[in-house]
């Protein structure tokens, strides 16, 4: 198992650019499984996600090709298996995605459990409803059998707004008989994303960037090249980063009006930024103090479905809360074990107080001090990294394979912008 070596307490400076969203370049990949012409898609971080991904849609027949840098050639003439490997579903939680456009194309998919990260339960209910809605069938013994002769149009009413879930009944429905309507659906702009990818491939979709979605069936989908957005999570990673450091960074390869929800829970914390396209510019010069609320009341910052503060975001500014001047609560309410983290900050000399598994209340700024870390997930490994680069003293940080899922090159990126960083292969 690899690790991160980091001496903090240095000031950062120079220009990072955004990888794409891996959110959206997970469900494009399954989603080229919809036809059987070739699908070029660009900007598609080099994580270990969508390696992940490519090997399931190679498992299932499919070719891939990478033509160019975060670009890549995807074509599924035929499935020629309906299984998804144990060992590739066990690593990823996205490998569910497979199992609308298998559906859909096939008639049949058998699915092992799928892994991802430890943030708590995270139940699959919402699939099997919109599936079943749709007209699959769902057998449950250890592993997910889904078939479906032909899937059929339905009024669908999610019981919550699931991305993944809301994703899988969109590639479903694409090719489904007759109109689909999707009620309480996921709107994240990985989910729009997604949704523009099928519409330039023949898709007739209406609503998108809402939570009420109209799909009407088509009888087969044509290729199509796509670009993926920017990846939101990681910009907002990154100016945490500058935040917490005190360091000025510049941005580019952004998608500005993804980021809006952020600036609100930022600005919070006395941060801003600038922005001039697509390039966003985070000043050194932060005030870095809470803007209380009226009446002097503690602030809260709190996730929800889009748009609303996104959950993934949570993590990264818990750790920038400990360096700003005042008192804030943190209130995650999607994932009830995305908060455990705090107590490897709490060990580095933050002053937080962790409520129960969904709050925590910050008071800073604090002095941190490098320690041993492992990394739990995608972004509370992301915001460990923070942590030991605003930290004095060195820090070792196990089990970056949860960070290296979801950021693209990290230590070669975060050393030109000065960071002492150094990736090991462990003991």
């Amino acid at each position: 198992m690899h690790e991160y070596l980091i001496e903090g307490g240095k000031t950062l400076s120079g220009t990072i650019t955004a990888s794409g969203n891996k959110n959206a370049a997970l469900p494009c990949i399954a989603a080229a499984l919809l036809t059987d012409e070739p699908v070029v898609l660009k900007n598609i971080p080099a994580i270990e996600d969508v390696q992940v991904m490519l090997e399931v849609f190679k498992a299932l027949g499919g070719t891939v090709q990478a033509t160019g840098k975060n670009t890549y050639r995807l074509h599924m003439t035929n499935i020629t298996s309906d299984e998804i490997p144990i060992a590739l579903a066990k690593k990823i939680r996205a490998s569910i995605l497979f199992a609308g456009p298998m559906l859909a194309r096939n008639g049949r998919v058998v699915l092992p459990p799928p892994g991802g990260d430890v943030i708590g339960r995270r139940r699959l209910d919402t699939h099997f409803l919109a599936l079943t809605e749709l007209g699959a069938q769902v057998e449950v013994n250890g592993i997910f059998v889904f078939s479906a002769p032909r899937l059929k149009g339905a009024d669908i009413f999610l019981d919550e707004a699931s991305v993944t879930a809301t994703e899988n009944a969109i590639m479903a429905a694409v090719l489904a008989s007759g109109r689909t309507i999707l009620t309480n659906a996921a709107s994240e702009p990985h989910v729009q994303d997604l949704c523009k990818m099928l519409v330039s491939m023949g898709a007739k979709i209406s609503g998108i960037g809402s939570n009420v979605l109209v799909i009407d069936g088509v009888d087969r989908l044509k290729g199509t090249e796509f670009a993926i957005g920017a990846d939101f999570m990681e910009v907002g990673s990154f100016i945490g980063l500058a935040a917490a450091t005190k360091s000025e960074l510049t941005i580019t390869n952004t998608r500005p009006e993804d980021l809006r929800p952020a600036k609100i829970a930022f600005g919070k914390l006395g941060i801003q930024w600038e922005v001039d396209g697509t390039t966003l510019h985070v000043s050194k010069n932060q005030s870095l103090k809470v803007n209380t609320d009226l009446g002097g009341m503690i602030p809260k910052i709190d996730d929800a479905p889009w748009p609303g503060f996104p959950p993934d975001l949570t993590s990264i500014i818990t750790v920038v809360a400990t360096q700003v001047e005042g008192t804030v609560l943190i209130h995650e309410k999607m994932f009830e074990s995305r908060m455990f983290f705090v107590d490897k900050l709490i060990g580095m000399g933050a002053r937080i107080v962790l409520c129960d598994p969904h709050r925590a209340v910050v008071t800073g700024p604090s002095p941190l001090t490098g320690s041993e870390l492992t990394s739990p997930d995608v972004r509370a490994g992301m915001a460990m990294v923070i942590a030991a680069l605003a930290a004095e003293g060195k820090s070792l940080i196990r089990n970056v394979y949860q960070i290296e899922r979801g950021y693209e090159n990290l230590v070669d990126r975060l050393s030109v912008l000065g960071a002492n960083i150094r990736r090991s292969d462990g003991c």
